[in-house]
């Protein structure tokens, strides 16, 4: 049986939540290098589905510092 879609957000959900809080965590630590280094973190992540849902996760996670 194939994983749908649906599953695989569901099962990895927690986990790409956990790995973007790791990810913002850092920004204090590396401020300007910090950029370049979490798109080499993301660029890392495989499969590919889940590196996208890790980094729209860290970008809901900074929408409130950004405004």
């Amino acid at each position: 049986m194939t994983q749908t879609r649906a599953d695989f957000h569901e099962q990895n959900q927690a986990s790409a939540h956990a790995e973007a809080q790791r990810l913002l965590a850092e920004k204090a630590v590396l401020q300007g290098a910090w950029l370049s280094w979490v798109a080499s973190q993301i660029y890392m992540l495989r499969p590919a589905a889940y590196a996208s849902m890790v980094r729209r996760e860290l970008a809901r996670l900074q929408e409130p510092s950004e405004k």
